[in-house]
Parts: structure tokens; sequence; C-alpha cells
């Protein structure tokens, strides 16, 4: 059994490889992509297992770019995000759905191949090495309680904007023994003047650039597969036939368990900056912070 496993939402890479995916663009001297940095990171801070959550259609084209090398690292397995992985119940429903069901769905395709406590991200974010000493110390510690308790990595908003557009951003609330008491979904936050802006919220409302913010890193135990099971088969049952395009949402479900006080989030906080290719402007900045953070030291200039 493993002693906690990094689980890479990355069923969203398109169908070309190469061609314009960010995902897959190269950031780094040697053609490294942002996922070579955090699997880098996370088996540093002590991670044993990747798993790889892609489209069975890429597996071929996916392994060739990352996975075979990743194999020689640490322990690696996949799990397929496929749109008809649904119950049998409602396949003929939405026999014609063509939109991925969302971030909740691409975790519960885990299920048989993640045994131990696990830390989620997406493939094109870079995240820093806090992020997953935090994430892995919390993961393996002795922290086994009746109520179910999961956790947050949370980041600094003002290390997580785009010089190149908006953005949107989880804004979190936090209570004062550390716990997560709300996360507002925040839309179209961008740079102006030194400030952060909601422009999308009717005020024009600023925000404070120091307030923490969610970017989908969280760590959970294998028992939370139950609760997204039941919480998937609620989610079709409501869903009009219609409706081709909603999505189950691990951001929405954690915060419908928080209301409903079924479970307690730690937030756990990274002073690293966030960085990702949000937009095609954006992979020149990246390409030259990976660079600055090579020239520190913090990473060799080949990774693996």
């Amino acid at each position: 059994m493993s002693k906690a496993t990094l689980v890479i939402m990355a069923a969203g890479i398109g169908s070309r490889f190469g061609g314009g995916i960010k995902q897959l663009e190269p950031v780094g001297p040697n053609g490294e992509i942002i996922m070579d940095y955090s699997i880098y990171d996370a088996v540093e801070a002590g991670f044993d297992k990747v798993v790889f959550v892609i489209r069975k259609d890429l597996e071929k084209d996916f392994k060739e770019v990352i996975g075979n090398r990743i194999e020689k690292i640490v322990d690696v397995d996949y799990a397929y995000q496929e749109i008809d992985d649904i119950p049998d119940t409602y396949k003929e429903t939405f026999r014609d759905r063509t939109k991925p069901w969302g971030t909740g769905q691409a975790i519960l395709c885990c299920r048989e191949v993640v045994d131990a406590p696990f830390l989620v991200i997406n493939a094109d974010d870079y995240y820093g090495k806090q992020a997953f000493k935090e994430g892995y110390e919390y993961l393996t510690g002795e922290s086994q309680k009746d109520r179910m308790e999961i956790c947050m990595i949370s980041f600094v908003l003002k290390n997580t904007l785009s010089d190149n557009g908006a953005v949107t951003r989880g804004v979190c609330r936090v209570d004062d023994e550390g716990m997560l008491s709300q996360i507002v979904e925040t839309h179209g936050i961008e740079k102006i003047d030194g400030k952060a802006v909601a422009k999308k919220e009717i005020s024009g409302q600023e925000i404070d650039l120091e307030s923490p913010v969610s970017m989908n890193m969280w760590g959970l135990e294998p028992r939370f597969f139950q609760i997204l099971e039941k919480g998937f088969c609620e989610f079709l049952s409501r869903l009009e036939k219609s409706d081709l395009k909603a999505e189950y949402l691990l951001p929405t479900i954690i915060g419908e368990l928080l209301e409903e006080d079924k479970l307690s989030v730690r937030v756990l906080k990274s002073k690293d900056k966030w960085f990702g290719v949000t937009y095609r402007e954006d992979k020149d900045a990246v390409v030259s912070a990976v660079r600055g953070l090579i020239e520190e030291g913090v990473y060799p200039a080949k990774l693996f």
C-alpha cells in the first residue's frame, strides 16, 4: 500500500499533442512540462505513487510524452475519465453528452487504483515545493478522526494572478482555528493598478491581495470515494436530459458538504507563487519563472 498518492487530473488535455495543448507546452530547458515539476516536488516531499487521470484514447500518446519517463522514478498508475462512465441507469438518458462530467467524476474514476491518502492537482498548474510538503505531512499524519476531515492547500491571491487577463479563483474564508468556513467562487479577477479587482462583480469589487484562494489542490482519503459515488448519482438524478453541460465539480461538492456540516476542511498555506498557462501570452512568463527557479538552485537544469 502506498503511503501517499499524487492524483493528477489530465483528462482535459486535447486530442492532439504538441500543437498548442497548454498542459504539454515545454517550459523547462530540456523540454520539461509543468507536470514534470509537480511530480519532482511531490516525490521529493515523500509521495510514492502517481496516478494520471486521462482519457483512454490518449493513453499511447500520453505515455510517450510523460508517462513512460515518470514510471522510471515512481510507481505510476492510470485512471480513465470517460463520458459514458456513469451508472447504467443514466446511460441512455445522457447518450448525447459530449462534455466531460467535471473534476468530481475525474476523482471518482480513481477509486480502483488509489488505496492511500491522496493529493489532487491540476495538470497545468505549477504549485511550488511548499504545497507538496504541507500536503504530504497532513496526509501521512496521525489524524484519524470519526468525523471526516480533509485538507485544502491555499495560496495567496496576489501570487496566483495573470498579467494577461482575468482569472477565476475560489476566495476562501478561514476561521481562527484554520478551518475552511466558505469558498466564494469569484470570476473575472484582474490586476488593476496593483490591486485585485473582480470586474464581473456588480460593483467592480476589490479583493484583498492577501486573501487565501483555492487552486484545486485537495488532500483526500479513500473513503471520500463513497461520498463522491453517492453524490454523483444524486447529481445525475437532478439533471434534465437536455442539460448537456452541467459538471460535477469538486469545489462545489466540498462546499455543499461543508454547508451541510458533513465534513471539515483544514486549510494549509503555501506562500509559493503559482503559475500556469491560462493564456497563450502566459507561456513566456512561465518559461522565465522556471529559468529563475533553476538559477536560484530550486531545481536542477535537468529534472530527470
